[in-house]
């Protein structure tokens, strides 16, 4: 068997020496992410299983490319669904196309189906992102097709999972808008992953691999002064390590607009004699990339940029001369 010939045996995992089998396809998906090597082990571990599974995180922990690369390594499909109110057992299940019903009555044929049913019958991962912003009937449905791997679609027949179909949902523990608590049932149905943000040598290979920035030192001030959004208590969210990115892309952009040349001094030099229109270049940057993905304390009266400002000149001029006192 080619290591890349994974296919699933009856019970949805992959067939062959199982841990070997396993071993190969984590190597791969390992491969296709920035670190993240312990989450990865357990999300392949129990979805290899045959579990469902909860991806617990804020935004950007890198939970839509942990799955993105176990479904393509393993060759199965991925099916997206964004929870809100509007995602109704209907949409999620399907529904007969109005037009052809009225041609020719309700039939298995003129049914349209939504992506719970896609995934099932192609026996994909159905991923439903703000899991926790579905309403409870829709909740249930999935409840229904995690317990028995069927469901019954009126006019149409009961629809059977093929073995590889895996829930896999993810919510943000932080937001508590618009956002219904789960029920125990539904925890006690599948395996909870928490993911929170990598440290800040794994967001600089980030930003670094995402951008194509060849400046370590915009690199690391990018990743520095993100990661200072988070670490605030004026501020509720902090921004994920896509604010970073954008950073470095946009400080990047803006440096050759203005002809301004940006340090190659290592990354991890304290950011001290960094000249001044590098600087006021970072600092444009971090207002545009950063103050839509802050969110400050209800009883705030500042303003984003101001916040964004402080931690600007934290990094810039407060920690060099704290860093190299006299």
């Amino acid at each position: 068997m080619s290591d890349r010939d994974l296919r699933p045996a009856a019970d949805g995992r992959p067939t062959g020496d199982d841990a070997g089998t396993v071993r190969e396809l984590r190597g791969r998906v390992a491969a296709r992410v920035v670190g993240r090597e312990h989450e990865l082990d357990l999300l392949l571990a129990a979805v290899a299983a045959g579990r469902d599974v909860l991806l617990e995180g804020p935004p950007g922990t890198s939970k839509s490319t942990l799955l993105h690369a176990v479904t393509g390594e393993w060759g199965i499909p991925l099916v997206f669904v964004e929870g809100n109110a509007d995602l109704t057992p209907t949409r999620l299940v399907g529904h007969h196309d109005p037009a052809r019903v009225l041609r020719e009555d309700y039939t298995p044929e003129n049914f349209v189906p939504g992506p719970l049913v896609e995934a099932m019958r192609t026996g994909g991962f159905l991923y439903v992102e703000e899991f926790n912003r579905a309403p409870e009937d829709t909740i249930n449905t999935l409840l229904t097709a995690m317990a028995e791997r069927r469901i019954a679609v009126p006019r149409v027949g009961t629809v059977a999972a093929r073995p590889t179909f895996r829930l896999v949902a993810s919510m943000n523990p932080y937001d508590n808008i618009g956002t219904t608590r789960l029920s125990t049932s539904v925890y006690d149905r599948l395996c909870r992953l928490a993911i929170d943000y990598q440290d800040d040598a794994a967001e600089r290979d980030v930003v670094a691999l995402r951008t194509g920035v060849d400046s370590p030192r915009l690199v690391a001030d990018a990743v520095a002064l993100t990661r200072a959004t988070r670490e605030r208590d004026d501020i509720r969210q902090g921004s994920s390590v896509r604010g970073a990115i954008d950073l470095a892309l946009v400080a990047a952009q803006l440096a050759a607009m203005r002809g301004v040349a940006l340090p190659d001094e290592p990354s991890v030099a304290p950011p001290r004699g960094l000249p001044e229109d590098y600087t006021a270049v970072v600092l444009d940057a971090v207002l545009l990339a950063l103050s839509g993905r802050v969110f400050l304390d209800e009883t705030m009266e500042a303003t984003p940029e101001s916040v964004l400002r402080e931690i600007w000149e934290d990094h810039f001029l407060l920690e060099p001369a704290a860093a190299d006192p006299g």
